[in-house]
């Protein structure tokens, strides 16, 4: 049987791999008036480290919604590989597309955050994931932006499923 009701809220549970085992926390993605708004919500992010030595930094970290709903966790340097690429359904360039989200910013290991986005509503995203990576988002380097190895990640699972 067909939904008649649609999915207005839906949340992930972020949960770190094994490169930060206590990463863990959540998204909320709420349909609002033109578009979606955003609260996360994450401890266990990794101290951050400038770059150093030709080395990335660790942190601020890349946010992103990644295609597929896979959060597997597969080798110490490739996990969630299976949650595929960045979400960008009209194929815009990296920076601008539909799942690149703001760095989350490492407080002590937690980070708190809220925002608004207008290029997708909660049924547009359901069954894919959301992926925090080790490095910040340079918002430029196609198409990932170049945020490095994924840390944690969580499914977007409709919150009220007996809507579902």
């Amino acid at each position: 049987m067909k939904n008649k009701y649609p999915c207005m809220m839906a949340t992930a549970y972020i949960q770190g791999g094994k490169l930060a085992p206590t990463l863990k926390g959540f998204v909320v993605f709420k349909d609002v008036f033109i578009g979606t708004e955003v609260y996360v919500h994450v401890t266990g992010l990794p101290t951050y480290e400038p770059a150093q030595e030709g080395k990335a930094p660790i942190g601020p970290h890349g946010f992103h919604i990644h295609e597929f709903g896979n959060c597997t966790i597969d080798s110490h340097e490739n996990s969630f590989k299976n949650a595929g690429g960045h979400w960008n359904p009209n194929n815009q360039p990296h920076g601008n597309h539909a799942g690149d989200f703001p760095v989350l910013f490492s407080n002590n290991g937690t980070s708190i955050m809220s925002f608004f986005t207008n290029k997708f509503n909660v049924k547009d995203i359901i069954g894919k994931s959301v992926i925090i990576h080790e490095s910040p988002d340079d918002y430029r380097f196609q198409p990932s932006g170049n945020a490095g190895r994924r840390l944690a990640c969580g499914v977007i699972k409709c919150t009220f499923p007996w809507f579902s």
